[in-house]
């Protein structure tokens, strides 16, 4: 049996965290497409197929940092998790915050799960692979 590719879609605007990502997807067993989107607004046209994005796919998985220029990570989820089309895609919050009212906001916005990006390389690829295999290996997603 052939696996499917798998598409994630990234929403990050640190550059440094975006190339770590990009390192941990590409050593994977998994095939996998990363797209990369920089701001909220972005994350948005991307996943309502908008201007330059009218021929996007739906991702399978979203990793969701929070503090996004142009429009909040927090908003940005509660678009998704509001959707009707797009709710049913699993939503990581990927984040530096720490801050007890993120962790609280994100879950009451139906975020799937919650991580602070550890700042130690060899962690951060770890994460990055660790929510690869749970989310592609262990768990039943919707098709």
């Amino acid at each position: 049996m052939e696996m499917k590719n798998v598409e994630i879609l990234l929403v990050e605007d640190n550059p440094g965290d975006v190339g770590l990502t990009k390192e941990a997807f590409s050593e994977s067993k998994l095939k996998n497409t990363l797209i990369i989107v920089t701001d909220g607004v972005e994350a948005t046209e991307y996943l309502h197929k908008e201007g330059k994005y009218s021929n996007a796919t739906t991702p399978d998985l979203i990793l969701l940092d929070l503090n996004l220029p142009k429009k909040d990570g927090r908003e940005v989820l509660e678009d998704i998790k509001n959707d009707p089309d797009l709710k049913t895609i699993p939503v990581v919050v990927l984040t530096t915050s720490d801050a007890d009212e993120d962790v609280v906001e994100s879950y009451e916005n139906h975020a799937n799960c919650y991580i602070r990006k550890p700042v130690d390389f060899e962690k951060f690829i770890e994460v990055v692979q660790t929510i690869e295999s749970f989310w592609f290996s262990i768990v039943r997603l919707p098709k």
